[in-house]
């Protein structure tokens, strides 16, 4: 894996490749809110894309490269993450077909910014739906939003314990429930069996 400096308008976020040989299509994923790049479902599912011919990069966002855990504001996310695959797409992901994603934090901001760097599909990673409601606190606003918003393909891989609850599907959303809370740790073979079989469908 290669790993190289991407400047954004927030300072550099870090990229981490894994090119295919002969690549079908690129795969870009983001990490959570306080987690990394080392998140176990991100590796698994880096492993999985790469296994059927996608390159795949993972965007270590300008926060966490700084040493910070607390998450930038969401416009600057979204303005870092899109100069980072404006940088891969002009570069080493030239030419491809984009697939973008994330876990939980990373899931919105792949959302978000979807139509903006042309996606064709987006996938999700325990996508943090709605935040478990604090003693005495009026609920928090769902984040479904978000994801109705995305007009390409979109699989969510959901823990069937996920204190944030399930997306619903619909027509252009695939919903994988495997066994599990919000880290997606507990059956990593269900959720990379789940994102091999939905990528192959969007970049044959």
């Amino acid at each position: 894996m290669k790993t190289f400096e991407i400047d954004t308008p927030f300072g550099p976020a870090n990229a981490h490749l894994n090119h295919a040989a002969e690549p079908r299509a690129a795969l870009v994923l983001g990490h959570g809110a306080g987690g990394g790049v080392q998140a176990k479902d991100l590796v698994a599912v880096v492993h999985v894309a790469h296994s059927v011919g996608l390159s795949v990069a993972l965007v270590e966002q300008p926060y966490r490269v700084a040493g910070r855990r607390s998450p930038a504001p969401a416009h600057q996310l979204d303005t870092a993450w899109t100069a980072a695959i404006d940088h891969l797409v002009a570069g080493e992901l030239r030419d491809l077909s984009l697939v973008v994603g994330g876990r939980s934090s990373g899931a919105r901001v792949a959302c978000r910014t979807a139509e903006a760097v042309g996606a064709v599909g987006v996938l999700c990673l325990a996508f943090p739906l709605q935040p478990p409601r604090r003693s005495g606190a009026k609920p928090a606003q769902s984040r479904l939003p978000e994801l109705d918003a995305v007009t390409v393909p979109t699989l969510v891989v959901q823990g069937s314990r996920d204190p944030f609850g399930i997306p619903p599907a619909n027509k252009r959303r695939t919903v994988v429930q495997v066994a599990g809370d919000h880290s997606l740790r507990t059956d990593l073979a269900a959720v990379s069996e789940a994102v091999r079989e939905w990528l192959l469908r969007i970049v044959l």
